[in-house]
């Protein structure tokens, strides 16, 4: 059975984790590449950097960036994003890697409720 999961980046790679897939737009500072076991890096499937800016340091604000970022995962280029993670998500299981210090409000969170057909808004934190 395929599964889906979060993993910050800083965190060890395990064979559990499937393919490890970056959904931040920025690289993770402070790690190198070839130490963070990274398979793919889908920079599109990220929060562009305005809604970054705007939900950075206001996790009030969580409801709306959910809206907002579910919004964003409707355009074009997200949807390709999307569709890859999707394919990758069919052969196996596949662990979304982050960088925040959030664990439970951040653009992981929220893409992985979105992917499940929820809103991440909804969840508590």
């Amino acid at each position: 059975m395929t599964s889906l999961k979060l993993k910050r980046v800083y965190e060890a790679p395990e064979t559990s984790d499937g393919t490890r897939i970056l959904v931040d737009r920025l690289w993770p500072r402070g790690i190198a590449k070839d130490k963070a076991g990274i398979d793919l890096w889908l920079k599109d499937i990220a929060p562009s950097d305005a809604l970054r800016k705007r939900f950075h340091g206001k996790p009030d604000a969580w409801d709306e960036f959910c809206t907002a970022y579910a919004a964003e995962l409707e355009g074009a280029a997200a949807q390709a994003a999307v569709q890859e993670l999707r394919e990758r998500l069919a052969k196996g299981s596949v662990t979304l890697v982050y960088a925040a210090r959030n664990e439970e409000r951040n653009n992981a969170v929220a893409l992985k409720a979105w992917l499940e057909g929820g809103r991440g808004g909804n969840q508590s934190p």
